[in-house]
């Protein structure tokens, strides 16, 4: 094969890589959007429940605790390969983790201490 051919064919598969991997990344943050339901263990123990909206890499939206009870404002992103972090300004709380399809899980801190939390979608 010359040259110019086998320099044609890497290109073609380079750009088959990349256009996979930004096709795969989209999806994750894409999936992330939405209602999720989950629990937390640890220094703190409940459930929660979140509403996300995302724009780009940035998440927005609330997270809803059982313990500290009430419902608090929520900002993040979603990286590469489903990373996921957000936290919860008014209680101090940073999670992070991972989300893969339909669930996510990680873990969390704040001054108090920290643990492990997992949700899954609900709509």
């Amino acid at each position: 094969m010359n040259t110019y051919r086998r320099s044609f064919v890497v290109v073609g598969l380079v750009s088959l890589l990349a256009a996979c991997a930004v096709a795969s990344a989209t999806a994750s943050r894409a999936s992330v959007a939405g209602t999720w339901s989950g629990s937390y263990h640890g220094a703190f123990a409940g459930r929660f429940t979140l509403h996300w909206k995302l724009t780009g890499s940035r998440l927005k939206g609330t997270i809803t605790l059982s313990n500290p009870p009430g419902q608090y404002g929520i900002t993040g992103f979603v990286g590469r390969g489903g990373a996921i972090r957000f936290g919860v300004v008014k209680v101090g709380a940073t999670y992070t983790g991972s989300v893969s399809g339909a669930s996510m899980s990680g873990k969390y801190t704040t001054p108090q201490g920290g643990g492990s939390w997992s949700a899954r979608r609900t709509a």
